[in-house]
């Protein structure tokens, strides 16, 4: 895969919004960053989907525009031009798009202001958005890697980025977490702490070439031991790490291969 105007493009997206997978990808291998663009460019252009309209009904439609591009690369039939789903459609194996479609599902949860039903609902919705896309992300890059390691991984990250995110849904008139409780929040946070460890304990599972997609994971772990020790930080939006220490963190891992 050359790395031509749609990849650049792609990486354009990813530097402007988000700034810590787009310097987890320049870390990684040219080779990764062909693969790894695309998959989070996408994940920008679902992601804000739901918040650039005040109009549920076209939001709706936004996020369903991106379900349809899927189902045309899973069908391996005529796929609609467009600077991110071309790229994709070199990229996402069948799987693939189920993963992402799932994500794409669970994002309609950003579309209304009603609560999570309860914690499974919750877990289900980390799970998809970010556990899914680590999944894709990795796969993409070494189909031998393991979905469960790297699902695990991706939970942990989508926590930490989660509570780190809880003061903007708030402010936004969203409600993000089941229970807001000191107890609560350090259960969250613990938990996972406790998925960030699974995963390691499968580290050694993940073949070289997929471990670029798990670089992004170097900076969840300091974020969740600072939600578990004091819950407060939470809503203050204060569990952001320096940036000198989520830089070393990044070199770290990408020197390493230890997230």
């Amino acid at each position: 895969m050359e790395f031509d105007a749609d990849l650049t493009a792609c990486a354009a997206l990813v530097e402007a919004g988000d700034a810590e997978r787009f310097a987890a990808v320049m870390a990684a291998p040219v080779a990764a960053r062909a693969k790894l663009f695309p998959l989070y460019a996408f994940n920008i252009e679902v992601s804000r989907a739901p918040w650039v309209t005040q109009e549920p009904m076209i939001a709706e439609m936004r996020l369903q525009w991106w379900r349809d591009a899927l189902e045309e690369i899973r069908e391996r039939g005529v796929v609609r031009r467009h600077e991110v789903v071309t790229p994709l459609a070199h990229l996402l194996s069948p799987e693939d798009t189920e993963w992402l479609d799932d994500l794409i599902l669970a994002r309609r949860w950003d579309i209304g202001r009603e609560p999570f039903e309860d914690m499974a609902a919750f877990r289900r919705h980390i799970r998809d958005t970010s556990g899914g896309l680590l999944v894709v992300a990795g796969q993409a890059l070494d189909r031998s890697a393991p979905a469960e390691v790297l699902e695990q991984a991706g939970f942990a990250l989508g926590l930490a980025n989660w509570l780190r995110a809880v003061p903007a849904l708030e402010a936004a008139g969203r409600i993000p977490l089941v229970e807001g409780t000191a107890q609560a929040v350090r259960a969250l946070a613990q938990e996972g702490v406790d998925s960030l460890q699974a995963a390691r304990r499968g580290r050694g599972d993940i073949p070289p070439a997929a471990r670029p997609a798990l670089l992004p994971v170097a900076q969840a772990e300091a974020v969740l031991h600072r939600a578990a020790s004091r819950p407060a930080r939470v809503g203050e939006g204060t569990l952001d790490p320096a940036p000198i220490r989520r830089r070393l963190a990044l070199m770290r891992a990408a020197l390493t291969g230890r997230w």
